[in-house]
């Protein structure tokens, strides 16, 4: 299994909309990087939900539920689906993470602008850890 981030506004779609929508295909991206990632995504992976801009955190846990697909709005895009799994206990902020010298060498704090984005094992555990504080 691998994991990853994915990044959203939530004022344009929030971990909430996903949770109500029960599923979603994860849309719009048009950053090669990016749509390398989403091409990468194996069903069962999972991604943490990060919402950007307002917030700046890391609120959610969504599993892949269907590998990549040609985005129905984008030629030469893809898409995957993903469902919720669990809202975290406490939802770890950028802060939070640039602050742990453990995640000093996460894709988010190296290339925040990346809106989908590997995160290691040991990340992924982390952030898990913290978040049950």
């Amino acid at each position: 299994m691998n994991y990853w981030l994915m990044k959203s506004e939530p004022g344009t779609y929030s971990w909430d909309d996903l949770v109500k929508d029960k599923k979603t295909i994860w849309d719009g991206v048009r950053n090669f990087q990016a749509r390398n990632n989403i091409k990468a995504m194996k069903k069962g992976d999972m991604a943490f939900i990060y919402h950007s801009n307002e917030g700046k955190d890391i609120v959610g846990i969504a599993k892949i539920t269907k590998e990549h697909f040609p985005d129905p709005s984008a030629e030469d895009w893809a898409v995957v689906e993903i469902a919720p799994v669990k809202k975290l206990k406490k939802s770890i902020t950028l802060a939070d993470i640039k602050a742990n010298k453990k995640l000093a060498n996460m894709v988010l704090v190296k290339n925040s602008r990346l809106s989908v984005q590997p995160v290691k094992e040991s990340e992924f555990d982390c952030i898990m850890k913290m978040s049950q504080d």
